[in-house]
C-alpha cells in the first residue's frame, strides 16, 4: 500500500484476490484507488486479480461483481477534473453509475446543458451487441413512424472510445435520459401478488404499439424483459429500451440470451433459428403474464397461451392486428376502455 492509502503497484508485497476485493469495495471514490502517478499500473494489476476468468475456486460470482465495481470507478476516473469525455460531436461530463444493465453500465453525463446516459460495455468482447443498438435505434429513427419515437430512447451519438492509459477500445452509446421512468420488475414488485389486469392491458397495448413500429421500421427487439420495458405510470408511457439483441430484417438470430431469463425464450432462440415478430410478441406475453400472476381469467390465459405457443408459425405474427384482437378481448370482458391510475411506490429520480 502506498502512504495515502492507494493499493501501491509496486513493493515487495504480492496484492491477494482478497486485498483486491477488500480494497474496491471500500472505495467510494475513484481517488480511492487511483490518482498516485501510476493509474494504469494499478487499474491493470487489480482487473488481472479480479477478472472472472482468473478467479479462485468457488469465488467467480465475487469476481464479477467486484470486477464490474472497478469497472466503474476507472471509467469515472476517466472523465476526473476538467472536460471529461470529448468526441467528435460532443463534449460530456461524466457523472455517477446510474444503472447496471446485463452487459453494460450507465452513467449519468451532462452535453450542451442537457441530461443523458452514457453507456459503456463491461467486457470489449461486447462491443458488437451496442453496435447493434446503434445501429437499431438509428434505423428506427430512419424508418420508423416518427409519431412512435417515444417509445425507444434517442441515439445522441455512438463512438469507439478507447482508453487513454490502456489501450483498450470499446463502443459507446449515449442515450436521451428520460426521468420518472420505472421498469417492469418494480411493477411486480410492487403488485407481488399480481397486477390487476386492467392496468397490464394499457402496458400490454403499448408494449405491441411499440413493437408494431419496430417490425414495420424491420426491426425485432430480441429481448423483451422486465428490466427492458419501462413505463411511466401516470402518463401510460412506455419505453422498450436495451437494443442490444436487435435483429434486422435480414432473418437472423439472436446475438445472446439473457441467462437468468433462458427459460422466457421461445424455442427458435434457444436453437439459433430466425428471430421474426412471432419472437417479440412470445417474449411481451410472457411479461404481460408474469405481470398479472394468478390474477388472470380464462379467457385472458388463452389469450395468452396462443401467443406463447411453442411453434413460431403459430403464434401471431402482427403487432398491430393482434393489438385489434386484445382490445376486442378487453371490451368483451371489461367493457369500453377507461384511464386508470397506477400507483407505484416512490422511486429515486
Amino acid at each position: 500500500m502506498s502512504h495515502n492509502g492507494r493499493p501501491s503497484p509496486r513493493g515487495g508485497h504480492t496484492m491477494t484476490f482478497d486485498e483486491a476485493v477488500t480494497l474496491v469495495r471500500a472505495a467510494r471514490t475513484p481517488g480511492d484507488l487511483f490518482g498516485d502517478g501510476q493509474d494504469a499500473v494499478t487499474y491493470r494489476r487489480m482487473a488481472r486479480l479480479l477478472h472472472p476468468d482468473a478467479a479462485p475456486a468457488g469465488r467467480t460470482a465475487t469476481a464479477t461483481a467486484v470486477f464490474a465495481l472497478l469497472a466503474d470507478l476507472w471509467a469515472r476516473h476517466q472523465g476526473r477534473g476538467g472536460p471529461g469525455l470529448r468526441t467528435r460531436r460532443h463534449q460530456y461530463m461524466i457523472g455517477e453509475r446510474f444503472a447496471t444493465g446485463d452487459l453494460a453500465n450507465l452513467y449519468r453525463v451532462r452535453y450542451d446543458n442537457r441530461d443523458a446516459l452514457l453507456k459503456l460495455p463491461r467486457q470489449p468482447a461486447q462491443n458488437d451487441l451496442l453496435e447493434r443498438e446503434a445501429v437499431a435505434l438509428d434505423t428506427l429513427r430512419r424508418l420508423g413512424d416518427p409519431q412512435h419515437r417515444a417509445y425507444a430512447p434517442e441515439l445522441v451519438e455512438s463512438f469507439r472510445h478507447e482508453d487513454p492509459d490502456t489501450g483498450v477500445r470499446r463502443t459507446a452509446n449515449v442515450l436521451a435520459h428520460s426521468p420518472g421512468l420505472v421498469p417492469l420488475t418494480e411493477v411486480r414488485r410492487a403488485y407481488p401478488g399480481g397486477l390487476d389486469p386492467r392496468d397490464a392491458a394499457w402496458i400490454w397495448r403499448r408494449l405491441l404499439v411499440a413493437l408494431g413500429w419496430a417490425h414495420r421500421a424491420g426491426v425485432v427487439h430480441g429481448a423483451v424483459l422486465p428490466e427492458h420495458v419501462l413505463i411511466e405510470p401516470e402518463q401510460h408511457g412506455v419505453v422498450l429500451v436495451d437494443w442490444c439483441y436487435s435483429v434486422g430484417g435480414d432473418g437472423g438470430s439472436v446475438p445472446a440470451l439473457v441467462a437468468r431469463y433462458r427459460d422466457w425464450y421461445p424455442p427458435e432462440v434457444g436453437r439459433r433459428g430466425p428471430a421474426t415478430p412471432a419472437t417479440d410478441i412470445h417474449l411481451a406475453s410472457r411479461c404481460v403474464d408474469w405481470l398479472i400472476g394468478s390474477r388472470a381469467d380464462a379467457a385472458l390465459t388463452r389469450f395468452i397461451r396462443g401467443c406463447t405457443l411453442a411453434n413460431p408459425r403459430r403464434r401471431p405474427q402482427d403487432a398491430w392486428r393482434l393489438l385489434g384482437e386484445l382490445d376486442e378481448l378487453l371490451e368483451r370482458r371489461y367493457g369500453p376502455r377507461r384511464f386508470r391510475r397506477l400507483l407505484l411506490p416512490p422511486t429515486p429520480a
